[in-house]
């Protein structure tokens, strides 16, 4: 009995060293029909040992492996295009880093695109509704970037900056409580939510005499 160690080495792992060895197997079979039928029954195996969604893409992956563990040397009639070495080699073209240079990033780039069409609008109360609602997404994602505290004022810096100074909400500008925004309460309403669990639970009770003890005279 020969140790894991002293055996070829599995290509695909997740297969484990059975489907390896039937592909070899397969290989060895002459007739090109009977070849291709075996093909077909081992790639069914090897769809049956991880279920999903029998899709166009899955199929075709587990072709492919089927062409790699045999080391790019199956010849069938299979139902996709064989895949090759240098396929397998080529790297995947880079997706690119955003070129948006902004300066307040933990605001993301859609707040100075909202910004930016608020600017074009006409002022008056609805101008103004929809500048406050900025100011308090603004303090929400200053907030998931530093879990903390801030203060309103800070926000209304900002969105001044911005807006490249030409937006300026009043400075005594009410946004939503940071408590709020975190999910935290005020220490007072969970003292006083607390004493309402605990009402009349904690206090001593008055002790009742038993009635049927005689009481001492």
């Amino acid at each position: 009995m020969k140790y894991n160690t002293e055996r070829e080495q599995i290509v695909i792992s997740e297969y484990g060293r059975n489907i390896q060895e039937m592909i070899r197997h397969l290989m060895a079979i002459e007739d090109r029909r009977q070849r291709t039928e075996a093909a077909y029954f081992i790639v069914g195996v090897m769809a049956q040992m991880h279920p999903q969604k029998e899709s166009n893409d899955f199929m075709h992956k587990l072709w492919d492996h089927l062409y790699i563990i045999s080391d790019y040397q199956l010849d069938v009639d299979g139902p996709y295009e064989p895949p090759t070495p240098e396929m397998q080699k080529k790297k995947p073209e880079h997706v690119g880093y955003q070129k948006n240079n902004i300066r307040y990033g933990h605001y993301g780039q859609y707040i100075y695109d909202v910004v930016k069409k608020v600017k074009e609008m006409e002022d008056g109360p609805k101008k103004q509704a929809i500048l406050v609602n900025i100011a308090n997404q603004m303090k929400r994602d200053y907030l998931n970037w530093n879990r903390d505290t801030v203060n309103d004022l800070l926000i209304l810096d900002d969105l001044y900056k911005i807006s490249g100074e030409e937006i300026a909400l009043p400075i005594d500008t009410k946004l939503t409580p940071t408590n709020e925004i975190l999910n935290k309460q005020p220490q007072q309403q969970q003292k006083k939510k607390g004493n309402k669990k605990n009402n009349g639970k904690n206090q001593p009770q008055a002790k009742q005499n038993n009635p049927n003890r005689p009481n001492k005279k």
